[in-house]
C-alpha cells in the first residue's frame, strides 16, 4: 500500500504544480506536468485495480486518474479507468461521480453522432440554473 500512497502523493503534487503553471499562463508546462500526474495516478490505480475489497481507495484512485486523463485529452484511457472502477464495488457517491465523468467525455460525441450541436455555454447555464449557483 505504501507504493500506492507514494505514487498518489506524487500525482497530487504534480497536479497542483500543473494547476499553478496554468494560473501563471504557462500552458506548455501545465500540460507536461499534468501528463506526469496522470501517469503516476494511473500507476497507483493499476496497483490496486484487482483489490475489490479496497474501497473506497480503489475507486477514488481510478476516479482521480480518469479526471487527470481527461485533462490530458486521453479520453479512451479515462473510459477504461472509469469502467475498471465501476466494475468493482465503489461507494454510491463515487460511482455517481464516475458516471458523471463518463457523460462528460461522451455527451458531445453522442450528440454529434445524432446530428445535434453541442452548446457548452447552454449546458453550463442549465447546470447553474438547476443548482442556483
Amino acid at each position: 500500500m505504501s507504493q500506492i500512497l507514494e505514487l498518489h502523493k506524487q500525482a497530487m503534487d504534480l497536479a497542483e504544480a500543473a494547476f499553478t503553471a496554468k494560473l501563471r499562463g504557462d500552458l506548455k508546462q501545465a500540460s507536461q506536468v499534468s501528463r506526469q500526474a496522470f501517469e503516476k495516478e494511473s500507476q497507483a490505480a493499476a496497483l490496486i485495480a484487482n483489490q475489490l475489497d479496497a474501497e473506497p481507495t480503489r475507486s477514488v484512485l481510478h476516479r482521480s486518474a480518469a479526471s487527470l486523463a481527461i485533462d490530458c485529452g486521453e479520453f479512451r484511457a479515462a473510459e477504461r479507468l472509469i469502467a475498471i472502477a465501476l466494475s468493482g464495488n465503489p461507494p454510491q457517491e463515487i460511482a455517481q461521480e464516475l458516471k458523471d465523468l463518463f457523460i462528460k467525455i461522451n455527451l458531445r460525441p453522442y450528440l454529434e453522432r445524432h446530428g445535434l450541436t453541442f452548446d457548452e455555454e447552454k449546458l453550463r447555464n442549465l447546470i447553474v440554473d438547476k443548482h442556483g449557483t
